[in-house]
């Protein structure tokens, strides 16, 4: 489905007028849609029902409460980075058993207060964190359930900073040393070992990184269990990519028909950590056109929101597709506007707030609602106040009504969490 579609020219969200939203919140603003979040969690888990898989929604793409709230009555769980992810999804509603806790730098404290909680997994990366875990284990008198992520060495073809399954990376324990890892997992105090977990990174559009990695880890797992060791689960992580303005990628049934030739015959219970495919498309983010400033050679459209409120652009030179919220009239007594090539920055102090160059639109007027699509993933969750700007709103749209999420967090509010120096 496709929750943002035109009605007479202006843009809706699911039954609901973007303008109606932004004329209470105001902007810029995220806008989710319930349904599109439904939606994708079905077309990503029915494919697999035979497998009767876990999925646990990877939270750092979108930690709100809301979306959290939603994808947890579709069935998901949850993939939390650190103990405020943890917390957060407990308080939207996900059982502690339906949580998997992964990352590099997982201190003392988050390692207890995830042995405590008694998570479903713990995904252990170094055989320094193994031995951090055991003792705290040991020390609680708490089993702790793990599996080990296996660093396959494989090149994700994805943006460098999206790229975590080679060895160059700091993800994961390199296949040298897998054998170790699961001795250790299999003998320290406090631990039991459930499997094995590989994610090669994010934003995957082509499939075969995926075919190479799943290969490597079947092979670990059919050598474990020659040798009599039994490998319960394996966790596939997440990384299925979307299309963004203008891409196109193959269809998910090829990462199915991957994931049922090379892992279902292993006989093991399969985990997935999607985010970005769960709700990339699900949010966008409304901002206003403050003024249009023409140049001798370029023309830049000036947006309320800037690069504090979307980062993807200036930190990974993405491109979002760019809409009018309202379409200008083709014909009729009101005037119609040509298109035009122009570039889209944002208001704050940096030439990286820069959002794309040659964007084609409809000649754009101060106070313009556009949307920014495809803003569901790793937008809100990376907004910041930078450059003393409030912190963007949310929004979470079902049918007709909406709610906001997370209202604007002023620049005054935000001054009540400092203190002066005395």
């Amino acid at each position: 489905m496709n929750a943002f579609t035109y009605h007479s020219g202006v843009l809706w969200a699911e039954e609901l007028p973007l303008s109606e939203v932004t004329a209470d919140v105001g902007t810029p603003v995220y806008v989710y849609s319930k349904r599109q979040l439904e939606a994708n969690y079905a077309a990503f888990a029915e494919p697999f029902r035979d497998l009767a898989p876990d999925i646990f929604f990877a939270n750092k793409v979108n930690p709100s409460l809301a979306v959290l709230q939603t994808l947890a009555a579709c069935g998901a769980g949850a993939e939390v980075t650190s103990a405020g992810e943890l917390e957060r999804a407990i308080h939207a509603g996900v059982a502690p058993g339906c949580i998997t806790f992964s990352g590099v730098g997982k201190r003392r404290d988050e390692l207890t207060a995830a042995v405590l909680a008694g998570l479903a997994q713990i995904t252990v990366e170094s055989l320094e964190e193994m031995a951090m875990l055991s003792e705290v284990a040991a020390e609680l008198g708490r089993p702790a359930s793990i599996v080990v992520r296996l660093n396959p060495d494989v090149d994700a073809q994805t943006h460098a900073k999206l790229s975590t399954g080679h060895k160059e990376t700091k993800f994961g324990i390199e296949e040298a040393h897998l054998d170790e890892a699961v001795h250790l997992a299999r003998t320290l105090p406090g631990l039991v070992f459930k499997g094995l977990m590989v994610h090669v990174g994010s934003l995957l559009t082509d499939f075969s990184p995926f075919r190479v990695a799943y290969q490597r880890l079947a092979d670990h797992v059919r050598r474990l269990q020659k040798a009599g060791l039994s490998v319960d689960r394996v966790d596939l992580g997440g990384g299925v990519g979307i299309p963004y303005d203008g891409q196109t990628m193959p269809p998910f049934s090829d990462y199915v028909d991957l994931v049922q030739e090379i892992i279902a015959p292993l006989g093991c219970k399969i985990a997935f950590e999607p985010g970005r495919r769960l709700v990339g498309d699900a949010g966008i983010l409304v901002t206003r056109v403050v003024r249009v400033k023409r140049g001798a050679t370029r023309t830049f459209v000036v947006l309320d929101a800037g690069m504090n409120d979307l980062m993807r652009p200036a930190l990974y030179g993405a491109r979002h597709t760019l809409m009018p919220v309202r379409l200008p009239p083709s014909t009729g007594a009101e005037e119609s506007r040509a298109t035009e090539r122009v570039d889209v920055v944002g208001p704050v102090c940096e030439t990286a707030d820069l959002f794309g160059e040659a964007y084609e639109l409809p000649s754009p007027r101060p106070g313009d609602l556009m949307a920014f699509l495809q803003a569901g993933a790793y937008g809100a969750g990376m907004a910041s106040c930078y450059n003393g700007r409030p912190l963007v709103p949310e929004v979470l749209v079902d049918g007709s009504s909406y709610a906001v999420t997370r209202r604007r967090i002023s620049v005054a509010e935000q001054m009540t969490w400092e203190s002066m120096a005395r």
